[in-house]
């Protein structure tokens, strides 16, 4: 037997790639395995499908518990199959019923399913017709609607009307006024032949693209649902805050109402206080420039270690007023 190096790095690598592309396939698929998956597969016979398809939910009681893995044409019914994701938690009974009900308005369909029965369902054995209903698709009418009207020879039909209004019109007054009557409908509607075709084809079209359509309009509706649900569970925190806010501006109200005896007299010591610097500014600015040379010379004098320098200021006439440095001719 060779060894792991004599063998070729090109097959090793090959029955590698497979051996990956086969894990992976039953980690993604796992519920599905006869024996590490959870899941049960179950049949059920329908009269038609009813716009059903593979990957749409199966719900037991409004709460979603497996999928529709298949739809398939079974002579004159159709076979839906469905795989049930936790069998242990979600039990079904021999005398199981299913129906197919509409989700969306825009035709998205779900396998709704009443357990019931004293024993378990047979996974071999489909639910029968007899144990299963299917929906009334109003997309599916208005379509077949817009066919039949389209087919109609509304001159024809006005043409019979109009034969039967003249055969009657010996007949009382009564007859002969619903005939006239239907007569005048038959023109109308011969009148408005092409504008009600045109009207049914447009219908037939914004049905067509509403369910085309269908998948964006349903996630953009999920995420309506997303913001409307985080609105709702952050509605306490909202409440607290605009609560806050408003005991707070009730707070700082009655804290100006206590104070207002006091905050009124300290404001006119203020414009008191205010006034009386302001008719001083000369003097204070005056007093400014003085103290600057005194504690520049004063800051001088205590710079030269143990010797203190000092000076007399005024003995000079042009060193009086003000007290500064002597004036250096230019």
């Amino acid at each position: 037997m060779r060894s792991f190096r004599e063998r070729s790095p090109f097959a090793i690598g090959v029955a590698g790639t497979v051996a990956f592309l086969v894990l992976t396939l039953a980690v993604l698929n796992h519920e599905a395995l006869p024996v590490i998956g959870g899941a049960t597969g179950y049949r059920a016979e329908f009269t038609d499908a009813a716009g059903l398809r593979p990957d749409d939910e199966v719900r037991v009681a409004g709460i979603k518990v497996g999928e529709v893995t298949d739809v398939e044409l079974a002579g004159d019914h159709v076979v839906v199959s469905f795989r049930i994701e936790d069998a242990d938690d979600t039990w079904i009974g021999d005398h199981t019923t299913a129906e197919i009900r509409i989700k969306t308005l825009l035709g998205r369909k779900f396998l709704a399913l009443r357990p019931t029965g004293d024993a378990e369902q047979d996974p071999d054995l489909a639910i029968p017709l007899d144990r299963t209903v299917t929906p009334f698709d109003v997309t599916a009418a208005l379509e077949g609607l817009a066919g039949t009207v389209g087919a109609i020879d509304t001159e024809q039909l006005a043409e019979a009307f109009r034969t039967m209004s003249e055969t009657f019109e010996g007949s009382p007054a009564h007859v002969r006024t619903a005939l006239d009557g239907l007569t005048a409908l038959s023109r109308t509607v011969a009148s408005r032949d092409t504008e009600l075709a045109e009207l049914l084809a447009g219908t037939r079209r914004v049905t067509e693209i509403l369910a085309g359509s269908s998948d964006d309009l349903d996630r953009l509706i999920g995420d309506g649902n997303l913001l409307l649900t985080e609105l709702n569970n952050r509605r306490d925190a909202i409440h607290a805050l605009l609560v806050g806010t408003r005991n707070l501006a009730e707070q700082l109200s009655g804290l100006v109402a206590d104070n207002q005896e006091r905050i009124g007299p300290a404001l006119e010591q203020l414009d008191v206080v205010t006034g009386i610097l302001v008719r001083h500014t000369e003097n204070i600015d005056r007093s400014l420039r003085l103290a600057g040379p005194y504690f520049r010379v004063l800051n001088n004098s205590a710079g030269n270690g143990r010797w203190v320098d000092s000076y007399l200021c005024g003995l000079v006439e042009d060193n009086r007023d003000p007290c500064v440095a002597p004036r250096v001719p230019r």
